[in-house]
């Protein structure tokens, strides 16, 4: 096939052009228009929390969460957040940003979320809250995660960014953190190009949201108490993902139907896939990934590079947290091994879920995929 596969395309055939039409015909372009608080009414509602608070991304709606956090709960500098290691950057960089230290725990083989098993290890008198992050497509153990917040007295920081409309025993991911983040970055259930939100049901913490992401207003505009940040979303942003939230189950129904065509097509293949269920959740396919097995001499780089031939785009799982030199350098190091986050980054990547894909190309995928071995 000639034609070049993109990982990821976006799907706007909604009311995305009839709401950016009417921002631009009523000049609201800024961050005060109609659609970013529909979009703060709506989506908070959609994941079961009272408020929320649009953003600029999903890494900044993880930093200023934590800001708010640390301020309304009175944490010290480096006091600890557990952390995944086999995350993005960005859930360390907001611990760092906001002065406290990252502890970072591996992940499940079975379904690359945090290990529950091995968080209660980790836990000191200094650790404060658990980041949990809901990865590739299938939630986090939240009820085991709970009970270990509830025993130890910590706050949990739901990074929902790959999780809208993704549920955990039938209730909504981002309902279940004290302080909860979604990403709308395009390649997102819900994507605005870029955007995020924070949601909460505990209006201090929002209010807090309110304030630090825009710049420490005070009721005398220019009179400023606290060093903040501009991370306010535009109206035309809003707009889009206003649109992308009316038709959210569309969007989930066709990536499950791209997953399962891959579990059949690639069922044989010498490689783990992406998990399909688990006891309390069915896969949603945010993106579909593969990890080869261990007896296979060839590596996550060399089967992408020979994808790439195909023209076919693939993106390697993530780099783990606790090996980052940009960690390393500030001195967050330990002896701890991580042995499962290490091993799927060289032997791990997703192939294309767009939700463009037709039936032909998903089998031209998966046939090239196969021609590997």
């Amino acid at each position: 096939m000639s034609e070049f596969i993109p990982v990821f395309e976006p799907l706007l055939d909604g009311n995305e052009k009839k709401y950016l039409n009417e921002c631009i015909d009523k000049g609201w372009i800024g961050s005060n228009g109609p659609f970013v608080k529909q979009l703060e009414h709506d989506f908070s509602a959609y994941c079961c929390q009272k408020y929320g608070s649009t953003v600029t991304n999903g890494t900044a709606a993880l930093e200023v969460a934590l800001q708010a956090m640390k301020d309304e709960y009175s944490w010290s500098d480096y006091d600890e957040i557990i952390v995944p290691s086999f995350n993005i950057i960005s859930s360390a960089q907001a611990c760092i940003y906001n002065k406290l230290k990252p502890v970072f725990v591996d992940c499940e083989d079975e379904t690359w979320n945090i290990d529950v098993n091995k968080i209660e290890q980790v836990i000191t008198p200094k650790t404060r809250g658990i980041i949990v992050v809901h990865i590739y497509g299938l939630p986090s153990d939240m009820y085991k995660i709970l009970d270990l917040a509830k025993k130890y007295n910590l706050k949990i920081i739901e990074d929902a960014a790959q999780a809208h409309g993704m549920t955990y025993n039938g209730k909504k991911c981002g309902s279940f953190g004290d302080i909860s983040t979604f990403s709308f970055y395009t390649n997102k259930h819900v994507a605005s190009g870029e955007g995020g939100i924070v949601l909460s049901s505990d209006k201090n913490l929002i209010d807090k949201v309110n304030y630090y992401k825009n710049l420490c207003f005070t009721k005398d505009r220019f009179v400023h108490n606290h060093l903040g940040h501009n991370l306010r979303m535009s109206n035309l942003q809003a707009a889009v993902a206003c649109a992308q939230l009316e038709k959210i189950e569309k969007t989930i129904a066709i990536k499950k139907h791209i997953g399962g065509l891959y579990q059949e097509l690639l069922k044989n293949i010498p490689a783990k896939l992406s998990k399909a269920k688990m006891p309390y959740a069915e896969n949603h396919y945010w993106v579909f990934g593969l990890v080869l097995n261990d007896d296979i001499k060839l590596n996550a780089k060399t089967a992408m590079e020979k994808l790439a031939q195909a023209n076919i785009e693939t993106r390697p799982f993530f780099y783990s947290l606790h090996l980052q030199r940009a960690v390393l350098n500030l001195g967050i190091k330990d002896n701890i091994s991580r042995p499962v986050s290490e091993k799927i980054y060289e032997k791990g990547f997703y192939i294309p879920t767009g939700l463009t894909l037709t039936v032909e190309k998903i089998e031209y995928i998966s046939n090239q995929i196969k021609a590997l071995f």
